[in-house]
């Protein structure tokens, strides 16, 4: 794959495929009526086959072997492909807006990327691609995607170390034994305008290739008031997947994905009055962008995995994946200050780094079942090795007249001069070579080896148990902490009782840890590592004939060590214990045939129990937060979360539908600060906020068996909201405005 990836390569990657596209369109086919019959049965008992109905998810991975969501003992939510299709979802970020209790962590230091917090717990470390670790920052495309899978609470038994709030799990798109081909156009204003290709062509009887491409532009309404310019998101990727032997004993794929974004950041606003600045007397308002067209935050991302996997039997399989995957970013953006960014004003900080992270992970899984002692067993062993190799360094800026360059030290001078002249400061891109600083290096070499038994003891009556260990070998070049190795055990046990095929009540236990923060290390001197504990007692129903899954959710996590996601902080832990009890409750699937909803809504209660305690890394001495930081509600966490997406079809070819989605308060504040007045107002707790907000969407299409017309409105009520909060208080990114995006789509 070439380092660059533009509209010409796309073009030439479409002409590569649409020979074959209409090889596809004009063959005629003719099978044997009793082979096609048996091939039917035989994909008939596969889960991994079976379609989604809709919204309502029927199969899943994220328990490491296929299952249906309704026999997981865990809270799990999946995005379904249909679901993001109707909403017009391009970004993973942009997906997650439908599953509750997370909310978006705004650019975080080095951090800036795909961020959430879920159940009130950072997710920077648990993010994969096909049950793989994706820990990389940057951010995310949807169109190489058939679904997203969401297993709250802590899972390091299934997954390694990782944080609390759970697990996000995106599932690539597979070559197919069938000729099924998609195109789509769409335009929006803020210049959005997206193209998207889904081509796949059966090759042999157990051979297939599938092609997905995707160029897409979009701008936001905020602009710099001096030169006009827009935070905007420019990204194309293409994704190619061969099966071999698909559906036989010796199943084969080879996936390789590339993506690039060419964006313009936006570091959002300040906090006015602890409120974000929507207005101001100067002239600021939630529409000042503070940057120009000349920062930039460029990614490319190469991940290739081969995917074999073994059926000894039906219920017995060996699956193995091997993944080499590179992720370099390079960013330039501007931070915005208190005045309006004019010749004779600061125009806030500049947020650079460039960013080289190597992976090589091997993963194989091992699961059957078999009856022992008259009780039924369903048991799942692996090991698993993962390399990372990680380089971080910090951009140069040159002055345009003289060509010598910035320094640190004259960031006064580079504001002036960009002030003065927008476009006319060079800068590096992450392909150059010029840096300022010391350079931040990680390596490591991470092993585990895992087993889990699901054991039904008497009839509808299952316990799971399971136990993971995990060694970490690292080497990081900070002078403090130069190594860490760890050690460690997860568990997973739980008790469910399924009645029949439409109930399932279950009560499961699991934790997780994390040595540090992932890729860094900055204590003085070995911490224990994070570790999380979650209780979940919920309940699992089906109704209307299965079309229609209810679930409820009941938890409480702890989680000790938290470590800080800032990889510039000197205080490497947030608090000694925190604590977040919750409940969940999701509808998804049909009410009647012609009516599918996606809905759910979850509650909060995320406290501070034990403030933190930190070395200092210059005098080793050891300092306290603020006391009365104890007992307060954790950052970017709000009490409420609702989403709830509907559509209904008038007739064979009308559909109409809509959504909300809802988020209450959220606090943004330094819970690891020594003096956290800043944060109080007459002894009461007042710390900086993002409101709470609504956002309505809406959407209409028309549709035939070859083409479609949609029409989708996002921010109907052109609402100001601010979807990001930077959690240490200084920053909000506001969500976009009101946009309308109208898209055709062609199958042939």
């Amino acid at each position: 794959m070439p380092s660059g990836f533009n509209k010409k390569t796309m073009t030439l990657a479409l002409m590569m495929a649409l020979p074959a596209v209409a090889m596809a369109a004009d063959e005629e086919k003719t099978v044997d009526a009793a082979q096609t019959m048996t091939e039917v049965k035989v994909k008939s008992q596969r889960i991994q086959d079976a379609p989604n109905k809709g919204y309502q998810a029927t199969k899943t991975r994220v328990g490491k072997t296929y299952q249906d969501p309704q026999d997981v003992p865990q809270a799990v939510t999946t995005l379904t492909r249909e679901l993001l299709h109707d909403q017009q979802v391009g970004s993973l970020r942009e997906a997650l807006r439908n599953v509750v209790g997370l909310s978006v962590n705004a650019a975080e230091g080095g951090r800036a990327g795909d961020n959430f917090n879920l159940r009130g717990f950072y997710t920077f470390g648990d993010i994969y691609l096909d049950n793989m670790r994706d820990t990389a920052q940057y951010n995310r495309e949807t169109f190489n995607l058939e679904q997203v899978d969401v297993l709250r609470g802590s899972a390091a038994m299934l997954f390694g170390r990782g944080q609390a709030g759970g697990v996000i799990n995106q599932v690539s798109k597979m070559a197919e034994l069938r000729d099924k081909n998609t195109i789509t156009g769409s335009a929006g204003n803020y210049d959005y305008h997206q193209f998207t290709g889904d081509f796949n062509k059966q090759l042999t009887e157990t051979a297939a290739i599938r092609v997905n491409v995707m160029d897409r532009h979009d701008e936001t309404y905020r602009k710099n008031p001096t030169t006009g310019d827009r935070p905007s998101f420019d990204r194309q990727g293409i994704a190619v997947s061969f099966g071999a032997g698909i559906g036989t004993e010796n199943e084969f794929f080879l996936n390789h994905i590339y993506t690039q974004t060419r964006d313009v950041p936006d570091f959002g606003i300040r906090f006015l009055n602890k409120r974000p600045l929507s207005s101001s007397s100067d002239g600021r308002s939630d529409r000042t962008f503070w940057g120009s067209n000349n920062n930039f935050d460029d990614s490319d991302t190469r991940v290739t995995t081969g995917i074999f996997t073994h059926k000894f039997s039906d219920d017995t399989q060996l699956r193995t994946q091997l993944r080499q995957a590179e992720y370099q970013r390079g960013y330039w953006a501007k931070t915005p200050a208190n005045t309006l960014p004019t010749a004779n004003d600061a125009v806030g900080g500049n947020v650079t780094r460039k960013m080289d992270y190597k992976t090589l992970n091997l993963q194989s899984d091992f699961s059957t079942k078999f009856e022992l002692a008259g009780m039924k067993h369903s048991l799942l062993t692996g090991v698993e090795y993962l390399k990372e190799d990680s380089y971080r360094h910090t951009l140069q800026a040159f002055d345009p007249v003289t060509g010598l360059p910035y320094t640190q030290t004259t960031n006064a001078a580079l504001n002036a001069a960009i002030a003065a002249n927008p476009n006319g400061v060079t800068f590096n891109r992450h392909i150059a070579s010029a840096y300022i600083g010391t350079p931040t290096e990680f390596n490591a070499d991470n092993y585990a080896l895992y087993v889990q038994d699901s054991v039904e003891v008497v009839k509808n009556w299952t316990v799971l148990a399971g136990i993971r260990r995990d060694k970490m070998d690292a080497d990081y070049s900070s002078a403090t902490s130069p190594k860490l190795k760890y050690y460690e055990n997860s568990y997973r046990t739980g008790l469910s009782w399924q009645p029949n095929a439409d109930r399932h009540y279950y009560l499961t236990f699991s934790d997780s840890f994390s040595p540090t923060a992932d890729l860094y290390q900055l204590s003085v001197q070995k911490l224990p590592p994070e570790r999380a504990r979650t209780l979940e007692l919920g309940t699992k129903w089906l109704f209307m004939d299965g079309d229609l899954a209810v679930r409820t959710a009941v938890f409480t996590t702890t989680k000790d060590w938290e470590r800080n996601t800032d990889l510039e902080s000197t205080a490497a832990i947030l608090t000694k214990r925190r604590r977040t009890n919750g409940v969940e409750f999701e509808v998804t699937g049909k009410i009647t045939d012609r009516w599918d909803m996606f809905a759910g809504v979850a509650l909060l209660d995320a406290r501070i129990i034990n403030v933190a305690d930190n070395v200092n890394a210059t005098t080793g001495v050891i300092t306290s937060a603020d006391p009365r930081l104890e007992g307060q509600r954790a950052r970017n966490t709000p009490i409420g979360t609702f989403n709830l997406w509907t559509t209904y079809a008038l007739n064979d070819a009308w559909k109409v539908g809509g959504g909300v989605e809802a988020k209450g308060e959220r606090y943004a504040y330094q819970p690891s600060a020594t003096d956290a007045s800043a944060s109080f107002t007459n002894g009461r707790f007042d710390p900086n906020a993002a409101p709470g907000y609504a956002r309505v969407d809406l959407m209409a299409t028309y549709e035939q068996p070859k083409w479609a017309v949609r029409l989708n409105v996002k921010n109907l009520l052109n609402k100001v909201y601010y979807d990001a909060v930077y959690d240490n208080g200084g920053l909000v990114t506001p969500g976009n405005g009101r946009q309308a995006i109208i898209t055709t789509e062609y199958k042939f």
